[in-house]
C-alpha cells in the first residue's frame, strides 16, 4: 500500500481476514501483477484501447445527451482541481473526472466489445487517468492498471455464465464495471491484499444497472457510475474503509446477490496471464450502436450495394436472435436508434452508411426515414443463440419487380476470430473522433503519445490528458 498521510495501515479492524478463500486468493494474484508480468502482445492491445477510449470520449464529450448535461451538473458541484474532464476544458475530482469521463467513453456506443458482452474499456480507463493526473503517475501505471481491471470485469462476466441477452437481469457494465474501477484504481493507488479486499467489498454495494434504460440518456450514466463507483472504493480502502473481505463466496454477497446458480466462483481464479485483453480479445466497433445492431448493418450495407433505388423496396425482413431490448420499430429519438434493429436497417439500406451522424434527430425523423421504417419487419427467432460471438442476422427485401434480395450476416468485421481491424481503419475512426474537438496537429499529437502510452512520463501523461481535454470545435 502506498504511503500517504491519509490512509491508515494495516488489516481493517471490524473483520477478520479468512483464510485463502476466493476473494483473498484473487486479491493475492491481483496484488502480485504489475507490468512485467503482462505479455507483449497485452501491452499492444491495451495501447490500441487506450487510444479507441481518449478518441471515442472526445467525440463523446460533444453529446448533449448525457455528457453536456452531466458535465454542467458536475462543474457547479465544484471539488478539487485534480483530473482532467475529457472535452470540456475543465479539472475536477478523480471520482467527477471518471464520471464524467466513463459516460463520454460510452455515450455513443462506439467504445469495443468484448466477450462475454460488456463494456470493460469505459468503467476501467478513467479510474486509471483520473489517478494518475492526481498523483502524478506515468503511462506504464496506466497500461497496467487498464489490463487488470479488464482482467477482473472478464472474469467475473465468464464466470457468471449468463452469456445470452435474453439472460440478462442487469445491464453488464453496471454490474460488473465496479470490480473494474476498483481493482484499476487499487493498482494505481498501490493497495495491498487486506484493503483490496475491503475495495472490492465497497464497489460490490455500489453494483446494478438497468436494461430498461437503454437508449436513454441514463444508459451511458452505468458506465460512469461504475467506474467512478469502483475508483471511489479503492480510494476508501486506501483510508481504511472497510467492508466484508470476502464479498465474492459471502452469503448475501456479490455473487449471491446480483447472480444466480450458473456463476462458477472457482473461475475467477483463472485471472492472469494471457490476459483477456488477448484472448478472446475485443471487438473494435466501426459503427456507433449497440453491438448487435452491427449485424444488422453489415447485412442492410451489403443490400444497399445491390439495390440501385431505395424507393423501389416494399418490404423488409429482418430475421435476429431474441434481443428484445434492440427491437424498437419506431425509436423515439435519434439517440434510441442505436438499440434498434429497425433504425440500423433502414438507415444502412437508405444511405449506404451508418456514422456517429446517423443518430442525430435530424435523421431520425427526415420522411425517407420514416417510410422505410414503416417497410421494416423484425423476426426475433428463439433458436439463433442472442450472444455475439454465436448469432447471426439475415436481411430479405423484397421489391415492386416481384424480385428479392437477401443478405446474411454472421459476424461485422472484428469479430473474435476472425482478422482484427486493420491499423489503418482504426487510425480513420480515431481521426474522425478526435477531429471532432481537436486540430489536426493535436489529433496527430494524441495519436503519437497514444502509441507509446507505456513510455510516457507523467508530465506526458498530463500533456496528453490536456489535448484531449479541450473544448476545441
Amino acid at each position: 500500500m502506498v504511503s500517504m498521510p491519509w490512509m491508515r495501515q494495516g488489516s481493517p479492524k471490524g473483520w477478520r481476514l479468512t483464510d485463502m478463500g476466493v476473494t483473498q486468493e484473487l486479491c493475492e494474484r491481483i496484488c502480485a501483477t504489475g507490468f512485467d508480468d503482462l505479455t507483449e502482445d497485452a501491452k499492444a492491445a491495451a495501447r490500441r484501447l487506450v487510444l479507441d477510449g481518449l478518441a471515442v470520449a472526445v467525440a463523446g464529450s460533444k453529446q448533449e445527451a448525457s455528457p453536456g448535461v452531466l458535465a454542467g451538473h458536475l462543474q457547479e458541484m465544484g471539488g478539487i482541481e485534480a483530473a482532467s474532464a475529457i472535452g470540456f476544458g475543465f479539472r475536477t475530482s478523480p471520482v467527477n473526472a471518471a464520471y464524467i469521463n466513463g459516460v463520454s467513453m460510452h455515450v455513443l456506443d462506439f467504445e469495443p466489445m468484448w466477450n462475454p458482452a460488456n463494456h470493460q474499456l469505459s468503467t476501467t480507463l478513467p479510474a486509471a487517468l483520473a489517478l494518475a493526473e492526481w498523483r502524478g503517475l506515468g503511462g506504464r501505471e496506466v497500461l497496467t492498471a487498464l489490463v487488470k481491471g479488464i482482467e477482473m470485469q472478464g472474469w467475473v462476466r465468464q464466470a457468471s455464465h449468463q452469456f445470452e441477452a435474453r439472460q440478462a437481469k442487469f445491464h453488464p457494465p453496471g454490474q460488473v464495471g465496479p470490480m473494474g474501477g476498483v481493482v484499476a484504481g487499487g493498482h494505481m493507488l498501490r493497495l495491498d491484499v487486506d484493503a483490496l479486499r475491503n475495495a472490492l467489498g465497497i464497489a460490490a454495494s455500489r453494483a446494478g444497472s438497468l436494461l430498461a434504460n437503454a437508449g436513454t440518456m441514463t444508459k451511458s450514466t452505468n458506465c460512469g457510475v461504475a467506474v467512478s463507483a469502483g475508483l471511489d472504493a479503492a480510494m476508501l480502502a486506501a483510508r481504511g474503509f472497510t467492508a466484508n473481505p470476502d464479498i465474492f463466496e459471502a452469503p448475501q454477497g456479490y455473487v449471491d446477490g446480483l447472480f444466480d446458480d450458473r456463476f462458477v466462483l472457482d473461475e475467477l481464479l483463472n485471472y492472469g496471464p494471457p490476459f483477456r485483453v488477448v484472448e478472446p480479445g475485443y471487438a473494435i466497433k466501426m459503427f456507433p450502436s449497440q453491438y448487435g445492431t452491427h449485424f444488422a448493418i453489415t447485412a442492410a450495407l451489403e443490400l444497399h450495394s445491390k439495390i440501385n433505388d431505395p424507393t423501389q423496396i416494399v418490404s423488409v425482413e429482418v430475421v435476429t436472435p431474441q434481443m428484445f431490448y434492440i427491437d424498437r420499430p419506431k425509436p423515439v429519438t435519434g439517440l434510441a436508434g442505436k438499440f434498434s434493429w429497425q433504425y440500423v436497417t433502414a438507415s444502412g439500406l437508405l444511405d449506404g452508411k451508418v456514422t456517429m451522424s446517423t443518430f442525430e434527430d435530424k435523421r431520425r425523423f427526415a420522411p425517407d426515414m420514416e417510410d422505410m421504417l414503416s417497410r421494416i419487419s423484425v423476426n426475433m427467432r428463439e433458436d439463433i443463440p442472442a450472444r455475439f460471438d454465436q448469432m447471426h442476422v439475415e436481411t430479405t427485401v423484397s421489391l415492386k419487380d416481384g424480385t428479392s434480395v437477401t443478405a446474411r450476416c454472421d459476424g461485422p468485421r472484428g469479430k473474435w476470430g476472425s482478422p482484427p481491424i486493420p491499423a489503418e481503419d482504426h487510425l480513420a475512426k480515431v481521426r474522425d473522433c478526435l477531429a471532432i474537438r481537436l486540430s489536426g496537429a493535436d489529433a496527430e499529437e494524441v495519436v503519437s503519445l497514444a502509441a507509446h502510452v507505456d513510455d510516457l512520463a507523467p508530465d506526458e501523461l498530463k500533456r496528453l490528458m490536456g489535448l484531449v481535454a479541450t473544448t476545441g470545435n
